[in-house]
């Protein structure tokens, strides 16, 4: 085929000039076809080479073509041995050409599923630009973004100022109302469509507007007053339900989300149609700055809270605009409110006038400063007292309601801390031994109040851990002394007891008798005379040393419970308590009431006539001999508590009774009785054998007892017994037999017994696969008979069933149905 210049052109170099960039394809490139010979191929170059030539004098190709000379530089060997007959070199260049072109696809399809993220939409622009730097065709790029799902257009045109000046306040009044928006103010749950022509909303909104004046006057109607005036003063009521939405999208993309949860905010959130929501979002994500000009930096300045800035600005603009209407309005507001606040006498009435101006101009000159001089009024009742070592300061609050009000303490003079009104707080760290004197400063902003005082107080602790204890005959005491202290004074009922450093040691006692013991920390003072604290006060009654209990036995209880039996001592009370191995005292040792309470647990124990009740728990019972502050180590008995089996169930199999249970936790073994019969059954053979199985004649009535047990140092423990009555049953025997031709063919049960015997209720179950079933619940009833006399023959259609598969005859009441062989069961 001759070389065609002007098809050239058009699908190579037109092309590959709007991409940017030439062809990857060197068939295309050069115009090459499979069939061709060196010769040709030679030829074909040439005839493209001099068409390069041609187009460059025209200076839309000059770049293009230039590039093109420079490749055709590294491919001129390539073509040379082509000629030559060697075409080797140059297949291998059309190979990896070829693969270049498919990693620029690739690439370009990566790049659009990437710009066009979860939305799947793209401007034209973008589009062009990522067709540009992939070097392709715009119609490629368009043609693969319509296989990706991605549609592309030009985002939706968004208001950028709200048409209605008192906007913020409407705003302000939907939230109190507990509106999402405007559109659900006045629509309700009907949908309202950004992107759709909405028409008159007039009659509408008069509805809405009846509907709030009939309703009882409060802060909510007065909301909606606010919100109804702002609809009256726009000549297009769709136009602010509009900007509305579109202004709370974005808000939310000033937080950075991903684009799906901007799309499900605006359609869980606002209501929005999907396709709505995802056209709202793209044009929001679109916009690259919004407006320009002098009225879009007004917008700016307002929503920053320059509102002086923008006053500034507005001045110099050649017209007025409605937006410069309402920032002088604003600022003139605010300076009157300013002029007022330095005209008050109460300075909380002059903080929310000032307040008020920096809410509608923020940068109202002066006005910030003022507001942080206006100290409140001072905090009041202020009290200091002293706990031990701390010092807790209280406070009736400022009456000063306007602001954030702090408060300041402080201990003669340097601030201790500063915060919230709490009314209350606790120097931790006081001078021992001095006078103190504390205030609280109140605070609002940067201005302080005048400090409110509290009486003066002094600091001076009792002794540390005080431990006063009676033994037989005894009382002795050990405390920590505070190092300021200059000593530490003891009083029994009044009288004074020798102290050795930080103890005392009292012999002057009688047993059984109480006595009273004060403890006090004497202070030095500048007059010498020294001063005491209040004192520690303590109780104690010696006694005699506790006699141990010689001989302890626990055994089982009615209603689940342990019976402990042992003798009573003749002095003190009887405590026992649940260790978990043997004491580590030896029996009679007398100890301190202290030194025991760590070890193990007490148990609620119940005085009974025969001993005391208390509940099975796993452990060793340690009973204990009390007597005031002396306990004396008993007897003790290590029990093992079996928890009695749940859930035991008995059914006979012919001659063969199968016992089941829910094996309980921590029982290695049961003792099933029966008859005269003993068995002791292991948790493993219990599993390994899936139950247990006791041979008993089916005509006799029988009763089952299953208790749990354990060996404890060689000795047999029982828990409590689980009985089971099973009456005698009557054998019945059934067969399975199929009859007739295929197509008619019947299944007949055959029951029979020795004797005549009444079966309630007999179902034929049938359970697909190669597991018979276990239970008449255990696979799909063919047939059902009740009140039956055996003997009997039963006949129903056959089964329609794919082999393999089981039947299977279930019984109730007295009576023990055997199973015919597995042949007749299984059929298959």
């Amino acid at each position: 085929m001759p070389f065609d210049e002007r098809r050239y052109l058009a699908e190579v170099l037109d092309p590959a000039r709007e991409a940017g960039s030439p062809p990857e394809d060197l068939r295309l490139r050069y115009q090459l076809r499979q069939d061709m010979s060196p010769a040709e191929v030679a030829e074909t170059v040439r005839q493209v080479r001099q068409c390069w030539r041609r187009q460059r004098q025209l200076l839309k190709f000059r770049k293009l073509v230039d590039r093109l000379e420079s490749d055709h530089a590294g491919y001129a060997p390539i073509f040379e041995a082509a000629a030559n007959g060697d075409t080797g070199p140059l297949i291998a260049a059309l190979r990896q050409a070829g693969e270049r072109d498919r990693r620029r696809v690739t690439d370009l399809r990566r790049r659009l599923d990437d710009a066009a993220g979860r939305l799947r939409l793209l401007a034209p622009d973008v589009v062009a630009g990522i067709a540009r730097s992939a070097g392709v065709e715009r119609r490629e790029a368009d043609a693969l973004a319509g296989q990706l799902g991605i549609e592309i257009r030009e985002p939706d045109q968004l208001p950028d100022i709200p048409p209605y000046p008192g906007y913020a306040r409407a705003r302000e009044a939907l939230d109190t109302l507990r509106k999402r928006h405007l559109a659900e103010f006045v629509l309700g749950d009907t949908q309202f469509r950004i992107f759709t022509p909405t028409g008159d909303l007039g009659e509408r909104i008069r509805e809405v507007e009846a509907d709030w004046q009939r309703r009882t006057r409060g802060s909510w109607t007065i909301s909606a007053d606010t919100v109804l005036a702002a609809l009256r003063g726009v000549d297009d009521p769709g136009s602010l339900l509009r900007y509305d939405l579109v202004a709370r999208v974005r808000e939310r993309v000033r937080e950075h989300p991903g684009d799906e949860t901007l799309v499900r905010f605006a359609v869980e959130d606002l209501g929005l149609d999907p396709g709505e929501a995802r056209r709202l979002v793209f044009a929001v994500r679109q916009e690259g700055g919004g407006p320009s000009g002098p009225r879009a930096r007004l917008r700016e300045l307002v929503d920053a809270g320059e509102i002086q800035a923008a006053a500034d600005l507005a001045a110099t603009l050649p017209e007025g605009t409605e937006l410069g209407n309402e920032i002088a309005a604003r600022l003139a507001a605010a300076v009157k409110l300013r002029d007022q606040a330095l005209t008050a006498t109460d300075p909380d009435e002059a903080w929310i006038l000032l307040a008020d101006a920096l809410r509608r101009v923020p940068d109202l000159p002066g006005a910030a400063g003022l507001l942080a001089r206006l100290a409140p009024h001072p905090a009041r009742d202020v009290r200091a007292e002293p706990h031990d070592d701390t010092v807790t300061i209280t406070w009736q609050p400022s009456p000063s309601r306007a602001g954030e009000i702090t408060y300041e303490i402080r201990r003669d003079g340097v601030p201790l801390r500063a915060g919230p009104d709490a009314g209350r707080f606790v120097d931790e760290t006081p001078p021992i031994n001095v006078p103190l004197r504390y205030a609280v400063a109140a605070r609002r902003g940067e201005a302080t109040a005048a400090a409110a005082p509290a009486a003066a107080v002094v600091v001076r602790p009792e002794p540390r851990d005080l431990r006063v204890t009676a033994g037989d005959g005894v009382v002795t005491g050990r405390w920590t002394a505070p190092r300021e202290a200059i000593g530490v004074v003891v009083l029994r009922d009044g009288q004074p007891v020798t102290v050795d450093g930080s103890a005392f040691r009292d012999r002057a006692v009688r047993n059984g008798a109480g006595h009273h013991y004060h403890v006090y920390a004497v202070y030095p003072t500048p007059d010498g005379a020294g001063a005491s604290t209040p004192g520690l006060h303590r109780t104690v009654t010696p006694h005699a040393r506790p006699e141990p209990v010689p001989e302890l036995s626990i055994t089982p209880a009615p209603q689940g419970l342990l019976l402990i039996t042992c003798a009573e001592p003749a002095s003190g009370g009887l405590e026992f308590r649940l260790l978990k191995g043997a004491p580590p005292w030896p029996y009679g040792t007398t100890l301190a009431l202290a030194e025991i309470q760590g070890a193990g647990r007490a148990l609620a124990a119940t005085p009974v006539a025969e001993g005391h009740l208390i509940k099975p728990e796993t452990g060793v019972v340690l009973a204990l001999t009390i007597a005031g502050d002396l306990v004396t180590v008993g007897a003790y008995r290590e029990h093992v508590n079996l928890t009695a089996p749940a859930s035991v169930t008995a059914e006979r199999r012919g001659g063969t009774v199968l016992v089941g249970l829910d094996w309980p936790p921590d029982v290695p073994e049961v003792e099933v009785g029966w008859a005269a019969e003993r068995l002791l059954v292991s948790a493993a053979a219990y599993r390994a054998q899936g139950g247990i199985r006791l041979d008993a004649p089916e005509d006799e009535a029988i009763t089952i007892e299953v208790v749990p047990s354990a060996l404890l140092r060689g000795e047999r423990a029982r828990g409590p017994a689980v009985r089971v009555e099973l009456p005698a049953a009557v054998p019945v025997r059934y067969d399975l037999i199929a009859e007739g031709p295929p197509w008619k063919r019947t299944l007949t049960v055959e029951v029979s017994a020795e004797r005549p015997a009444r079966v309630p209720r007999l179902v034929l179950v049938l359970k697909p696969g190669l597991v018979q079933p276990l239970t008449a619940a255990d696979g799909r009833v063919l047939g059902e008979w009740t009140d039956l006399t055996a003997p009997a023959r039963l006949t129903l259609p056959a089964p329609r069933q794919a082999k393999p598969y089981w039947l299977r005859c279930f019984a109730e009441g007295d009576v023990a149905l055997l199973d015919p062989s597995v042949r007749r069961m299984k059929m298959g």
